[in-house]
């Protein structure tokens, strides 16, 4: 072999060696510095293991701060009194059952929940879970007749449909009746497809036929985002009139609730007014447009009817509220009559005054709840004073507002409440502030 060939060899081979025996040393005292930063205690003094004995109870004690932390946020305000939970996505419709004691909610996650309220003050509410067909999802719900019967207003891709569900009968003297599982599921009664062509349904609400000669049924107006407005029989689901407001797009719908007026906000600042008219024999004969609302200088952006039927109060961009007078002889033609003006109590950062998006009147007439995005307020309707506001109701924006009919039991108390949907997923009870005189 060539020495000089043979002295490179051997200086590979050396150089090899050297540096396998620094490799190996490096990686001994990093294994030994790994062993010693994960595992001090193995080398710590036996009589000292009893420290680490205590660490588990700073961990545990944490989550029952955070728990208490949660409790304490969930009442931010003395006026919350509970959360109705299991909605997986945005609570689009809300509406109550004419004797109180049930809340049905419309879900983005193409669920119905029908919750039953037996005192707000419970930990948990049972409810009854109503899926709607396949590809649509609940935008609004009404309840039809009896707290057994509701109207889903359900939109896809072609268009909204509106199913009315009925419960079965439950068997009597089941031992599972009081357990949510077992709750019988209800079956279709009557169903209606395209109902406003593609638009989409803003609002679906009910009254009782009880003014004049009304059979006591109840009526629903869907109200499309176009221009038109269905009138239902919520047993039958017969098409009982049909209006439109001629003023390029809707915004809302109601129904006065002695089944007597149909009111609607739309893209100008006036409110059309229309009678439904009802024939000897109880059922709906025509439905006439009987007055307008004219006052507001913008768009009106909600409505609300009194109690008895006889007053709406509207909320404009203008940044104004007013109370109307509408028990008017209108066949003489005379025109309604604005009683009240009040300014929205909102303004932003320049000091603008903001309008609301959602009204609701209590059941006694009192208190005007009204909300802009997440920010609640309960007003005296008769000085327009705020009574308590929460600025935070939600974390997210409010998307409709309903007062119970009737008191409900809270604990020891009967107590009027009022509901909150969100787009957080969350629905809240709140109890009435004081109206002081």
């Amino acid at each position: 072999m060539d020495p000089i060939l043979a002295a490179a060899a051997l200086s590979v081979v050396l150089g090899a060696v050297i540096a396998f025996v620094f490799f190996k040393s490096y990686l001994l005292k990093q294994r030994s510095n790994v062993q010693a930063i994960s595992e001090p205690e193995l080398h710590s003094d036996p009589k000292k293991t009893s420290k680490p004995q205590h660490v588990p109870k700073k961990y545990h004690s944490k989550p029952h701060s955070h728990a208490s932390d949660k409790e304490q946020s969930k009442r931010h305000h003395p006026l919350d009194l509970n959360t109705l939970k299991g909605h997986a996505d945005s609570v689009t419709g809300m509406c109550f059952s004419f004797d109180g004691r049930n809340l049905a909610t419309a879900c983005a996650d193409g669920v119905v929940r029908v919750f039953k309220l037996d005192d707000a003050s419970s930990k948990s509410f049972k409810f009854l879970r109503i899926n709607v067909p396949l590809g649509g999802h609940a935008v609004a719900v009404a309840f039809a007749d009896d707290s057994a019967s509701i109207v889903v207003a359900s939109q896809t891709v072609t268009g909204c449909s509106l199913y009315m569900y009925g419960e079965e009968n439950p068997k009597k003297g089941s031992a599972d009746s009081n357990q949510q599982s077992k709750l019988p599921l209800p079956q279709v009664k009557w169903e209606h497809h395209k109902i406003h062509d593609k638009q989409a349904i803003l609002t679906l609400t009910g009254a009782t036929a009880s003014y004049g000669t009304g059979d006591g049924s109840t009526i629903i107006a869907s109200c499309s985002e176009g221009t038109d407005i269905l009138l239902w029989h919520g047993r039958t689901g017969k098409v009982l009139g049909h209006v439109d407001t001629n003023q390029l797009k809707n915004t809302m719908a109601t129904i006065s609730p002695n089944g007597r007026f149909l009111a609607a906000a739309a893209f100008t600042a006036d409110v059309k007014v229309w009678e439904i008219v009802y024939a000897k024999d109880g059922s709906v004969k025509e439905v006439l447009n009987v007055m307008q609302l004219k006052g507001h200088k913008s768009a009106v952006t909600w409505l609300c009817f009194s109690p008895n039927s006889e007053q709406i109060i509207t909320t404009s961009k203008d940044g104004s509220m007013r109370v109307w007078n509408i028990n008017v002889r209108y066949h003489l033609s005379e025109d309604p009559k604005t009683l009240k003006v009040f300014p929205v109590p909102l303004h932003d950062s320049s000091g603008s005054a903001l309008h609301y998006d959602r009204l609701s009147l209590s059941p006694d007439g009192k208190i005007l709840a009204a909300t802009r995005g997440p920010t609640l307020q309960w007003l005296c309707l008769e000085t327009g004073k705020v009574l308590d506001a929460a600025e935070k109701a939600h974390d997210g924006d409010i998307t409709w507002i309903t007062w119970s009919p009737k008191t409900m039991p809270l604990g020891n108390e009967q107590v009027v409440i009022l509901a909150t949907a969100s787009v957080d997923k969350k629905v809240k009870l709140w109890a009435a502030p004081s109206v002081t005189s």
